[in-house]
């Protein structure tokens, strides 16, 4: 699978979302709170790794400066290929800094980083629904229209292996 260094939300912002995973889980549409393993946390990813070494993964990120809680701005939604919708913050410069960073400093090949997490392609997104089928996009979005405008605040870290669900927290935030 993949491990992802995550930026986490405050407790206000992932309720909100968990929130909004819970009423497209009523309407029948799959998200991040069923998706595979169940135990998915709401989250921006910085980097996907495809292949690791979680002690040098680990070692590389908590070696970053500590940058802080940052505040995101959600006024969009988008609809990736296999069915996946996600929130689209504002891509900062502040975030896409974060993100080249933390690229950078786990010093990843072509082999190992995910295509979509290459600097200057990568799009920032919190994923809201897995593989959702046509019919049920206006589900989606009329429920993540009513939560929109969103500020959220990012203010924890974790490296997140996506195939056991296991968070492990990092004492910076990247």
């Amino acid at each position: 699978m993949a491990l992802a260094v995550c930026l986490l939300f405050d407790g206000p912002t992932e309720r909100v979302l968990r929130r909004l995973w819970q009423r497209l889980e009523s309407d029948g549409v799959p998200t991040l709170g069923t998706h595979t393993h169940g135990r998915h946390v709401p989250h921006l990813s910085l980097a996907v790794l495809r292949s690791w070494d979680l002690e040098k993964v680990h070692a590389a990120v908590e070696a970053l400066p500590d940058a802080g809680p940052l505040t995101v701005q959600f006024d969009a939604i988008a609809a990736f290929r296999r069915g996946r919708m996600s929130l689209v913050p504002a891509a900062t410069t502040e975030l896409v800094t974060r993100q080249e960073r933390v690229v950078e400093a786990l010093g990843a090949t072509a082999d190992e980083l995910h295509k979509h997490y290459v600097p200057g392609t990568w799009t920032p997104h919190v994923t809201v629904a897995t593989r959702v089928r046509l019919e049920q996009t206006p589900l989606v979005l009329e429920a993540t229209y009513e939560i929109l405008p969103l500020t959220g605040m990012l203010t924890g870290a974790a490296l997140v292996d996506a195939g056991t669900g296991t968070v492990h927290p990092l004492t910076v935030v990247p």
